[in-house]
């Protein structure tokens, strides 16, 4: 007994041991960490390893650890060197809602609770507002609500969303990479349009057509009941962000719009062509702990957790020197290797598009910038 004890100790020793030479301990990572308030999973994990998206191959192996995807303010990650690195954490009772979140969630707390993608031509199919009690021009709470299109039943609740953009895929155009270039466009209907975080450039329409639609953005912006049943059909405004207009679209309410948890991990595969297509909240370029939005989604195998390399794509250069001319643009040309920019943590998933947060970044992100796997 004594001997195949020692055996199965051994074994996950050496199982500790490839997986943190898997994982790279950071030179410089601290003996001991004490869990703080506050603390997120990425942001410990990268004090001592080199690679922050590994940490569960490392918590995993430790049979200590009865769920490495939860650890606690209070908690003391402790790392010695038996048998090769290995990180050990000093275990406690909790309740699981205390336990330290992967990521700062008041970062995508918006996009979790209130942002949406759909299917474009269903959109344009949804229940729509047309008209208010007492003929007001917007629709305030406690007061009625008229719908088209709608087939429900009293006391039935819906949300009622604002279509904000879509997002569409160009190609053949002339943009980087000469091939497909994807962004985010703004909707055609003004009756639907309302100022919005995603800011684009009305050029690109021009330049490559009005392209594919890949999934239209909604935002939730309040909650309506049955009152009685029609065409159109009365509904009570129950609650809102902000006044209801004609157009604001009614969709079932999502009993669970998100994730309670979310785990970092690298992605077995790269869907092809991977790339940053818009973000919120700025312009040009965006850095860590901002949201951007993929042009990858569900159907591509993408899942809530997976990490990816962000690389900002070479630039096209005259080369001066083999076309020996020092005039710009008039001889041969070169295109220089793609540039690192940082990592991105997919934490909304949607059929064809992803939101995603910066985890952190060495130059600032932009739109078009490449995904890659993180190794």
């Amino acid at each position: 007994m004594i001997r195949k004890s020692i055996g199965l100790l051994a074994g996950m020793l050496v199982t500790v041991a490839v997986y943190a030479a898997g994982a790279q301990l950071r030179a410089d990572h601290p003996d001991t960490y004490t869990v703080k308030k506050g603390d997120t999973l990425w942001a410990i994990s990268a004090r001592f390893l080199s690679k922050p998206w590994l940490w569960p191959e490392i918590w995993q192996a430790n049979p200590q650890v009865q769920n490495p995807h939860l650890i606690f303010p209070g908690d003391v990650l402790n790392l010695s060197f038996i048998n090769g690195p290995h990180v050990g954490l000093q275990p406690r009772v909790h309740s699981e809602e205390a336990a330290v979140p992967a990521i700062p969630l008041d970062a995508v707390r918006t996009f979790l609770k209130e942002m949406r993608v759909l299917n474009t031509r269903d959109v344009e199919h949804l229940p729509y507002v047309v008209g208010f009690e007492e003929a007001d021009l917007r629709g305030t709470v406690g007061k009625n609500v008229y719908v088209r299109n709608l087939h429900a039943d009293p006391g039935q609740r819906f949300a009622i969303v604002r279509p904000t953009h879509t997002f569409r895929n160009f190609n053949g155009g002339k943009g980087r990479d000469n091939g497909a270039d994807l962004l985010a466009r703004p909707l055609d209907s003004d009756v639907s349009m309302v100022r919005t975080p995603w800011l684009e450039e009305s050029r690109f329409d021009d330049h490559f057509g009005r392209g594919e639609d890949i999934g239209t953005e909604v935002s939730v912006i309040g909650t309506a009941e049955v009152l009685r049943t029609g065409d159109p059909t009365t509904l009570l405004l129950l609650d809102s962000t902000m006044e209801i207009r004609k157009g604001d679209r009614i969709v079932a309410i999502d009993e669970k719009p998100y994730d309670p948890y979310f785990y970092p991990h690298a992605p077995k595969s790269l869907p092809g062509n991977a790339r940053v297509i818009a973000f919120a909240d700025a312009y040009d370029a965006v850095g860590p702990h901002q949201v951007v939005a993929l042009n990858i989604g569900s159907q591509d195998g993408v899942e809530n957790g997976q990490t990816y390399s962000i690389y900002q794509p070479g630039e096209e250069i005259p080369d001066d020197v083999a076309s020996n001319s020092w005039n710009r643009g008039t001889g041969q040309t070169v295109t220089l290797p793609q540039e690192f920019v940082g990592h991105v943590m997919v934490f909304r998933t949607f059929d064809r598009v992803a939101y995603g947060l910066i985890m952190d970044g060495i130059r600032p992100v932009h739109k078009h910038d490449k995904l890659e796997l993180p190794e």
